[in-house]
């Protein structure tokens, strides 16, 4: 069992490393987005739009790549999961938790898709610093 043991804590180490490079990389497709944007961003703060609704205009757009990514990475883990636990029986032995815990269906792509706006709402929230005349100006 200790292979196996160490293999779970090596994948484990990699799969949080994992977390942070797709976090500070959905964090800079974000800040592209705003940059590309802020002509259209300066337009709508000019014509008197919100705080409100120039930060729900990124974060939408955020929201809709991590709903689709957390839908396709949830139907991939069930399937890898009931995969694995199909070809070995020890599998599911090395950790303490079972296939189908909840917690690990649930609660991780949850925490990843928080982690995800979070990575969003950065650049979201520069956003609203776009200078309307500044941005009407640049070309």
């Amino acid at each position: 069992m200790a292979p196996l043991q160490m293999a779970a804590w090596t994948y484990g180490v990699v799969g949080a490393f994992g977390l942070v490079l797709s976090a500070v990389g959905l964090a800079g497709m974000t800040a592209y987005s705003v940059a590309r944007r802020s002509r259209e961003i300066g337009i709508r703060i000019a014509l008197g739009a919100g705080k409100r609704a120039v930060l729900g205009l990124v974060m939408k757009e955020g929201l809709l790549l991590v709903t689709a990514g957390t839908a396709v990475g949830m139907v991939g883990a069930w399937a890898a999961s009931r995969m694995l636990s199909a070809m070995n029986a020890s599998v599911g032995r090395v950790s303490s938790t079972s296939t189908s815990d909840p917690v690990v269906l649930i609660g991780a792509p949850f925490l990843l898709a928080g982690l995800a706006l979070i990575a969003c709402y950065v650049p979201a929230r520069r956003s609203l610093r776009i200078d309307p005349a500044v941005a009407l100006r640049q070309e």
